[in-house]
């Protein structure tokens, strides 16, 4: 064979671009010259859904040219995944199989019989990260073929987290332990003569996954140092997080559309409780699903879905463009009992869609309008020509009266196998396509087109594994379709989601500036109120705030009490601050940490709950404050916080589209964060900001205290948790 001819002919293939083969001739001249292992892992980051998998067969390839024999690629649990994982390996690495130079395959269906002209050739293993698949490749290893220990072996651990990352503490003994999957895969690696090991993840936070520290240790937690950590570059097509939860609070932009608010009683409407095989119809007639305002948001989004594909496929006819299909997900619950309710939800609506577009047209025309409008702003701040009302109207009755749409449910590892294409993405059937599932969903399956997504996961339930891998509307995005997407769902999932996003940026940024290696600070309150280490691995990311340099924490939704109510509170805080603020000469003061809690004490006995997904937690608030404060990076202010008052301002509750008002930094506040970040460089600063509170911007009448917290510039990233595995 040619020098090269693995990585040259795959990469020729593909027609990857200069960035890609880099990080792929980087990753491989690290493999050579590290030795890796389990503890010291090399490692490919990358983002949800942005190339990790196509990098990673690069890397197969050119190891392949640097005398590699075997590939053991390690798959999440599933067998749609690795499903998935072998036909995408089947198209790229074709030509070689065409050739007899590899042979692919699932280790559980490895063959027994193979002759020595096979074992010759590179072979690429393909196993998931289960109990019985990895003993099946240690067999294989030892006793089918006893030979191919000798090998030189690549392990890639596929979404490398904590199912092969992990470690438990014995009940008994109370000794750390290293769990059930790790402790096979180290099995394999010391059985072997040579391998290396290569951990392909989407987040930094498996980096501190694995750090040795315990909650005995210092706060400041170190992450695992690897052999070597190469980035995955994201291609120019990417859309993630900071699209959906950052852009998306940008006025004037597309991304300001995309997301839509689901009520929480909505999603309930749409479960089936475990003790009952169908939904409870006291609650809610499927007979009423059209006309119901319990399920306004579900028939709306799918009215939207319908509207939007129909638009971009008009554009795609207009401009002589290959017209696509497209895809809508409902992703709320893992019970199957649920999937097959809400199947029958949308068929219904189906069918009554298709009813109406065939006999009562001055209906049809009010809804495809109503979705025509909702989707036009974020069109036309696209710049994108938007097809005239009559045309669309006309290619979403053909949609419907012709039958183009269709309703997958995908809840079994056999319903998904069969629903894969021939790239081991779900086959879009028709021009409009909706799927409903549960965990089957999570992660690794692509789904191509995606301009709908429903979701209901609860966060309550999301520990170590980031929800961020549910976010199926992650990865290549045209802004076309970007153009028509929505996301679907709760203000409280919305609000974990993107606090999970703050997270994975913040440690994504620290690895970035490299200063991930000063570490992170993993901190929590325990029973008596005292901050405490919190280990990485007990975390619950639902219930976490990210703490990063000239950072803005402000409570948000908030409403306050009655005037009557609260007027001593306010009058006792006014007392206090503005007299803290006279005796000050410059317009800035310091006082305690301890002063400053008790004072976020007072303010909150005058604020309200509304249960709107914008809680404000306090906990929180006061633990961060706590935290900077102790850990000032000039020791002569240790436990001190700044503080800048500003009166008499006219802030509104609500902005005028609605959305509470989340910039307590317009205004008089504005002056107020122009000082804060003036003296925010080793100390944090509480912004007390002194609203009017009119009734007719929203408030009760009252005048209350706004408190907002800037964190300190010099300030090493923390990770405050109110709540952890263990006290739930």
């Amino acid at each position: 064979m040619e020098k090269g001819y693995f990585y040259n002919t795959l990469t020729n293939n593909r027609k990857d671009d200069d960035s890609l083969k880099s990080c792929i001739e980087e990753t491989v001249v690290k493999l050579i010259d590290s030795d890796t292992n389990l503890k010291k892992p090399g490692i490919l980051l990358g983002k949800v859904q942005s190339g990790k998998t196509r990098a990673f067969l690069g890397v197969m390839a050119l190891a392949f040219d640097n005398d590699y024999d075997i590939t053991i690629i390690l798959t999440k649990g599933t067998k749609p995944l690795t499903e998935q994982t072998l036909k995408r390996l089947h198209e790229d690495f074709q030509v070689f199989e065409e050739d007899s130079k590899v042979q692919i395959h699932d280790i559980m269906l490895f063959p027994k019989n193979m002759v020595p002209y096979e074992l010759s050739q590179k072979l690429i293993i393909v196993a998931k990260k289960e109990t019985n698949n990895l003993r099946h490749v240690l067999s294989t290893l030892t006793t089918t073929y006893p030979d191919l220990k000798n090998k030189k072996i690549l392990i890639i651990d596929d979404e490398a987290d904590f199912a092969s990352i992990s470690f438990h503490k014995e009940k008994e003994s109370g000794s750390i332990e290293q769990g059930k999957i790790a402790q096979q895969i180290d099995d394999i690696r010391n059985t072997v003569k040579r391998s290396d090991l290569l951990q392909v993840t989407a987040t930094p936070y498996s980096l501190y996954l694995q750090s040795d520290d315990s909650e005995d240790s210092e706060s400041l937690f170190l992450p695992k140092r690897p052999a070597f950590t190469v980035l995955v570059p994201i291609h120019k097509d990417y859309v993630g997080g900071d699209y959906y939860f950052i852009e998306s609070e940008e006025e004037g932009t597309t991304a300001f559309h995309v997301y839509k608010e689901v009520p929480i009683e909505e999603l309930e409407i749409l479960k089936v409780r475990k003790t009952l095989k169908r939904a409870d119809r006291r609650s809610f007639k499927i007979e009423e699903v059209f006309t119901s305002p319990s399920t306004r948001t579900i028939r709306n989004s799918i009215m939207n879905f319908i509207v939007g594909g129909s638009i971009r496929r008009i554009q795609q006819e207009n401009k002589g463009e290959k017209q696509e299909n497209y895809s809508f997900l409902i992703h709320t619950e893992q019970s199957r009992n649920s999937h097959n309710w809400q199947e029958e939800v949308v068929n219904k609506l189906n069918e009554e869609l298709v009813r109406i577009a065939k006999e009562d047209q001055a209906l049809f025309n009010v809804l495809v309008e109503e979705a025509y409008n909702d989707l036009k702003p974020s069109v036309e701040l696209s710049g994108l020509q938007l097809p005239i009302f009559s045309v669309v109207l006309h290619e979403v009755s053909d949609v419907l009266t012709k039958g183009m749409l269709v309703v997958e449910k995908v809840n079994s590892d056999k319903d998904v196998k069969a629903l894969l294409d021939s790239k081991g993405q779900l086959r879009l059937r028709t021009p409009l396509n909706i799927f409903i599932g549960g965990q089957i969903l999570d992660r690794g399956i692509t789904i191509k087109n995606m301009i709908g997504f429903y979701y209901g996961r609860n966060p309550k339930k999301f520990q170590q594994d980031t929800v961020l891998q549910h976010c199926r509307m992650y990865g290549a995005r045209s802004k076309e379709d970007l153009a028509v997407t929505r996301l679907y769902t709760t203000r409280s999932i919305y609000e974990v989601m993107k606090r999970i996003h703050e997270f994975d940026n913040a440690l994504r940024e620290a690895f970035l500036n490299g200063s991930h290696n000063n570490g992170i600070y993993f901190i929590r309150k325990d029973t008596s109120d005292k901050l405490v280490p919190c280990s990485p691995n007990k975390i619950m990311l639902s219930s976490i705030t990210t703490l990063k340099p000239h950072k803005r924490l402000l409570p948000i939704g908030f409403q306050t009490g009655y005037k009557s109510n609260i007027k001593k509170d306010i009058e006792d805080l006014d007392k206090e601050i503005l007299g803290l603020q006279a005796e000050s000469t410059s317009d800035y003061f310091l006082i305690s940490v301890e002063q400053s809690l008790s004072i976020l004490d007072k303010i909150k006995k005058t604020f309200i709950s509304e249960q709107n997904g914008y809680e404000w937690d306090v906990k929180a608030f006061k633990a961060s404050i706590e935290h900077l404060s102790k850990n000032s990076a000039s020791i002569s202010q240790n436990g001190k916080v700044g503080v800048v008052v500003r009166t008499d301002s006219n802030l509104s509750r609500c902005k005028s589209d609605g959305r509470f008002t989340d910039d307590a930094g317009s205004g008089t506040g504005e002056v107020a964060l122009t000082i804060a970040k003036r003296i925010a460089d080793d100390i944090p600063v509480l912004m007390l900001i002194r609203v009017n509170g009119k009734e007719e911007q929203g408030w009760m009448g009252s005048p209350f205290w706004w408190p907002v917290i800037l964190t300190p510039k010099n300030m090493h990233t923390a990770i405050f948790a109110s709540e952890t595995l263990d006290n739930k």
